[in-house]
C-alpha cells in the first residue's frame, strides 16, 4: 500500500506545477467545500454534493488501478459536472432572484460553476486525447 501512494504521490508531484495548484489548492477543495456549505445551506444541496463530488469519487479508484494519475480522469469529471454547471446556472439565477440574502450561499454557487467550468475545458481535452490513446500515467 505504501508503495501505492508513492506512486501516486510521484505522479501527481511530476504534473506541472500550475496543475499541482489547480487541483491540489482550487479544484478539489471548491468541490469538497460543497459537503460543509451545500447540506447546511439549501436542501438540494444534496443534488449538487452528488453531482459535485461523483466528479472525484471514481479517480480514487484510477489513481490506485494505474498507480498515478492520467487523463482518463477527465472522463468522470464530464459525466457529473456537464450536468452539475445545467443545474448550477439555474439555481444562481434563482437563488439571486428569490433569496437575494444569502449571499454567502451564491459566492459558493457561482464559485463552484466557475472552478468546474475551468476544469471542463481542460477536462475535453485530456479525455479528446485519452479517446484517441493517449493511455499513459503521468511519471
Amino acid at each position: 500500500m505504501t508503495s501505492v501512494l508513492m506512486d501516486i504521490w510521484r505522479s501527481f508531484r511530476s504534473l506541472p506545477l500550475w496543475v499541482q495548484i489547480w487541483v491540489g489548492v482550487i479544484l478539489v477543495p471548491v468541490n469538497m467545500s460543497t459537503i460543509f456549505m451545500l447540506l447546511k445551506e439549501n436542501g438540494n444541496g444534496w443534488f449538487i454534493l452528488t453531482l459535485s463530488i461523483g466528479g472525484m469519487v471514481p479517480n480514487l479508484y484510477l489513481m490506485f488501478k494505474e498507480r498515478g494519475f492520467s487523463k482518463a480522469m477527465a472522463l468522470s469529471h464530464l459525466v457529473f459536472w456537464i450536468p452539475l454547471l445545467y443545474f448550477l446556472f439555474i439555481w444562481i439565477g434563482l437563488a439571486m432572484i428569490m433569496v437575494p440574502e444569502a449571499k454567502l450561499f451564491i459566492w459558493h454557487l457561482v464559485i463552484l460553476f466557475v472552478v468546474n467550468a475551468i476544469s471542463i475545458c481542460f477536462d475535453l481535452k485530456d479525455s479528446w486525447q485519452w479517446l484517441k490513446g493517449d493511455r499513459k500515467i503521468a511519471s
